[in-house]
């Protein structure tokens, strides 16, 4: 295997038939001319992805074309679904995963895999730093995910839930049991491969307008992100939530107890149910640190 056939390219689409006549001629060629292998994952859509798929995939009787595979879900399983789908398929030493709306440029593609390889990385996110979102509500969207998300871990990385990376196949297939099979994926599996200490760097891509129809990322989008990373902190260190939970609740039974006690008043009800609730935190968390060391383990 030569030193570039070690990249596969991986797309989900989802009623993108438009945009796939359009960025897949294109993109096929690169491939070949590259020695790159090609996964396309058709995820349930109901417009005629499949037929602009088949086209193109299938252009004679003999088969697929060499280094291009298709895949279809029956029904429409997620974002993430349809990337896990992906890598789980792929048998090269990387990948690198690529949205099929036309916003991404394909001399990124190279670009991200050159750094992979120079800098001996895990993974290469493909960061749109100073470029504006397509939407007031989701540029907001990103700024709370990546704050949430600062806050909870150590966050390197700027562009967290972009959706052109570059993985280790071997490392990506050893996490994608945790991601969602949601958008917020991106989001996730960035914080897994940070939290797990490998190395995380970005690289500096283009981002284009969409070029047909509409994306079907919503306000909800953000909160089921947010309650992700929530879990994967939880999963993988769980102090980082049950400890300042605990802290709050039992400094809030002082402050508000501490008048009554100087008054001669005793200890108030409100004051005891903070500091209760604040210890029970606090050894929630214990048992949820140990729950997490044996997972890490296995």
């Amino acid at each position: 295997m030569s030193d570039e056939s070690r990249l596969t390219v991986i797309i989900p689409a989802f009623n993108e038939a438009e945009n796939l006549a359009i960025i897949l001629p294109p993109l096929i060629e690169l491939c070949k001319q590259n020695d790159w292998k090609l996964i396309i994952v058709n995820d349930g859509s109901h417009d005629n992805t499949r037929e602009i798929l088949d086209s193109l995939i299938h252009p004679s009787p003999e088969g697929e074309r060499p280094g291009v595979r298709l895949i279809h879900h029956k029904l429409n399983k997620g974002y993430g679904a349809a990337i896990k789908s992906g890598i789980s398929s792929c048998d090269t030493e990387y990948c690198i995963t690529i949205d099929a709306d036309g916003q991404h440029r394909l001399e990124d593609i190279g670009r991200l895999f050159g750094c992979m390889k120079s800098k001996d990385a895990d993974m290469v996110v493909g960061s749109r730093k100073g470029v504006k979102s397509a939407t007031y509500s989701r540029g907001i969207g990103k700024i709370i995910i990546r704050f949430i998300a600062k806050m909870l871990m150590s966050v390197p990385v700027k562009d967290i839930n972009s959706g052109m990376k570059v993985y280790r196949t071997e490392l990506a297939k050893k996490y994608i049991h945790l991601v969602p099979d949601t958008m917020s994926y991106s989001d996730v599996i960035t914080l897994i491969f940070i939290n797990n200490r490998h190395l995380v760097l970005e690289e500096p891509i283009t981002i284009a307008p969409r070029l047909k129809g509409k994306s079907t990322i919503r306000v909800e989008t953000a909160f089921q992100t947010i309650m992700e990373i929530i879990n994967i902190v939880i999963l993988f260190n769980p102090a980082k939530i049950f400890l300042p939970l605990s802290a709050i609740f039992i400094l809030a039974g002082i402050i508000v107890g501490l008048p009554f006690l100087l008054a001669g008043h005793g200890v108030s009800t409100g004051s005891l149910l903070g500091i209760t609730a604040g210890i029970f935190f606090f050894l929630l968390g214990l048992v949820a640190e140990q729950l997490s060391a044996l997972r890490k383990s296995k």
